[in-house]
Protein backbone atom coordinates (compact mmCIF):
# COMPACT_ATOMS: atom_id res chain seq x y z
CA UNK A 1 0.00 0.00 0.00
CA UNK A 2 0.92 3.17 -0.75
CA UNK A 3 0.15 6.62 1.22
CA UNK A 4 0.61 9.63 -0.44
CA UNK A 5 0.18 12.99 1.32
CA UNK A 6 0.54 16.63 0.39
CA UNK A 7 1.18 19.71 2.21
CA UNK A 8 -1.12 21.96 2.11
CA UNK A 9 0.58 25.15 3.60
CA UNK A 10 3.21 25.96 6.32
CA UNK A 11 2.96 26.66 10.32
CA UNK A 12 4.63 30.35 11.05
CA UNK A 13 4.74 30.26 14.77
CA UNK A 14 7.36 32.29 17.58
CA UNK A 15 8.77 28.73 17.99
CA UNK A 16 12.26 27.85 16.16
CA UNK A 17 12.93 24.47 18.32
CA UNK A 18 10.79 21.71 19.27
CA UNK A 19 12.21 22.64 23.09
CA UNK A 20 10.41 26.25 22.70
CA UNK A 21 6.74 24.71 22.25
CA UNK A 22 4.81 23.97 24.44
CA UNK A 23 3.64 21.02 26.15
CA UNK A 24 0.34 21.56 24.50
CA UNK A 25 -1.23 24.23 22.83
CA UNK A 26 -3.38 25.53 25.20
CA UNK A 27 -1.32 26.29 27.79
CA UNK A 28 0.13 29.42 25.86
CA UNK A 29 -1.51 32.16 24.22
CA UNK A 30 1.05 32.92 21.64
CA UNK A 31 -0.24 33.55 18.09
CA UNK A 32 0.69 31.67 15.32
CA UNK A 33 -0.07 31.91 11.20
CA UNK A 34 -1.21 28.90 9.56
CA UNK A 35 0.20 30.36 5.76
CA UNK A 36 -1.79 27.75 2.74
CA UNK A 37 -0.57 27.68 -0.10
CA UNK A 38 -1.88 29.72 -3.12
CA UNK A 39 -3.08 26.47 -5.20
CA UNK A 40 -5.39 25.79 -1.89
CA UNK A 41 -6.52 29.26 -1.14
CA UNK A 42 -10.07 28.52 -2.15
CA UNK A 43 -10.33 25.37 0.21
CA UNK A 44 -10.71 28.54 2.34
CA UNK A 45 -13.96 29.63 1.50
CA UNK A 46 -16.11 30.74 4.42
CA UNK A 47 -13.34 29.57 6.98
CA UNK A 48 -13.96 33.06 8.90
CA UNK A 49 -17.23 31.70 10.09
CA UNK A 50 -15.20 29.28 12.12
CA UNK A 51 -14.37 29.91 15.59
CA UNK A 52 -12.02 27.14 16.08
CA UNK A 53 -10.28 25.02 13.96
CA UNK A 54 -8.47 21.49 13.79
CA UNK A 55 -4.93 22.01 12.40
CA UNK A 56 -2.91 18.15 11.58
CA UNK A 57 0.73 19.03 10.84
CA UNK A 58 3.88 16.84 10.28
CA UNK A 59 6.32 17.03 12.76
CA UNK A 60 9.44 16.57 10.94
CA UNK A 61 11.53 16.77 13.72
CA UNK A 62 10.11 13.47 15.71
CA UNK A 63 11.46 10.40 16.18
CA UNK A 64 9.26 7.45 14.35
CA UNK A 65 10.75 4.65 15.69
CA UNK A 66 9.24 5.16 19.31
CA UNK A 67 6.80 3.23 20.58
CA UNK A 68 6.71 4.07 24.23
CA UNK A 69 6.57 7.11 26.07
CA UNK A 70 7.09 9.25 29.38
CA UNK A 71 5.09 11.72 29.98
CA UNK A 72 7.09 14.48 31.83
CA UNK A 73 3.96 15.31 34.01
CA UNK A 74 4.07 11.23 34.82
CA UNK A 75 7.06 9.91 34.47
CA UNK A 76 5.93 6.55 33.62
CA UNK A 77 6.10 4.62 30.64
CA UNK A 78 2.99 4.37 28.57
CA UNK A 79 2.61 3.43 24.98
CA UNK A 80 3.00 5.91 22.41
CA UNK A 81 -0.94 5.25 21.10
CA UNK A 82 -1.80 6.47 24.85
CA UNK A 83 0.39 9.52 24.90
CA UNK A 84 0.25 12.80 23.03
CA UNK A 85 4.04 12.25 22.46
CA UNK A 86 5.79 14.09 19.11
CA UNK A 87 7.33 10.92 19.07
CA UNK A 88 5.52 7.92 17.01
CA UNK A 89 5.48 5.88 14.19
CA UNK A 90 3.30 8.71 12.14
CA UNK A 91 4.49 11.79 13.73
CA UNK A 92 1.16 13.91 13.22
CA UNK A 93 0.19 16.88 15.12
CA UNK A 94 -3.34 17.70 16.03
CA UNK A 95 -4.30 20.99 17.29
CA UNK A 96 -7.40 22.89 18.12
CA UNK A 97 -7.11 26.55 17.87
CA UNK A 98 -8.80 29.38 17.86
CA UNK A 99 -9.07 31.47 14.87
CA UNK A 100 -8.39 35.13 15.74
CA UNK A 101 -8.76 35.97 11.93
CA UNK A 102 -8.39 35.40 8.25
CA UNK A 103 -5.49 37.77 6.52
CA UNK A 104 -6.22 35.89 2.78
CA UNK A 105 -4.44 32.73 2.90
CA UNK A 106 -3.25 33.73 6.59
CA UNK A 107 -4.70 32.12 8.98
CA UNK A 108 -4.03 34.05 12.52
CA UNK A 109 -4.70 31.59 15.44
CA UNK A 110 -3.95 30.66 19.00
CA UNK A 111 -2.84 27.49 20.77
CA UNK A 112 -0.75 26.01 18.31
CA UNK A 113 2.63 23.75 19.35
CA UNK A 114 4.13 23.77 16.25
CA UNK A 115 7.86 25.07 15.15
CA UNK A 116 8.11 27.60 12.57
CA UNK A 117 8.22 26.07 9.21
CA UNK A 118 5.79 22.68 9.83
CA UNK A 119 3.80 21.81 7.05
CA UNK A 120 0.12 21.64 7.51
CA UNK A 121 -1.60 18.53 6.03
CA UNK A 122 -5.45 19.32 6.63
CA UNK A 123 -7.30 21.87 8.21
CA UNK A 124 -11.07 21.08 9.59
CA UNK A 125 -13.41 23.02 11.69
CA UNK A 126 -13.74 22.39 15.24
CA UNK A 127 -17.52 21.91 16.55
CA UNK A 128 -17.95 21.39 20.18
CA UNK A 129 -21.78 19.66 19.03
CA UNK A 130 -19.43 17.20 17.07
CA UNK A 131 -16.19 17.00 18.55
CA UNK A 132 -16.59 17.30 22.18
CA UNK A 133 -17.39 13.85 23.92
CA UNK A 134 -18.59 14.66 27.17
CA UNK A 135 -16.82 12.77 30.13
CA UNK A 136 -14.03 10.99 28.13
CA UNK A 137 -10.99 10.19 30.11
CA UNK A 138 -7.27 9.07 29.67
CA UNK A 139 -7.36 6.77 32.90
CA UNK A 140 -3.45 7.03 33.79
CA UNK A 141 -3.79 10.76 33.41
CA UNK A 142 -6.92 11.15 35.57
CA UNK A 143 -4.41 8.71 37.76
CA UNK A 144 -1.72 11.84 38.22
CA UNK A 145 -4.24 14.65 38.28
CA UNK A 146 -6.10 12.92 41.43
CA UNK A 147 -2.71 12.91 43.96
Amino acid sequence: MELNLRPIGVIRSPYKTPSECPRQGRLSDEVSVVEVFPEFEEGLKDIETCTHLIILYWLDRARRNVLTAIPPHDGREHGVFATRSPHRPNPIGFAVVELLERRGRELVVKWLDAVDGTLVLDIKPYSSAIDCVENAKVGWFEEVNRK
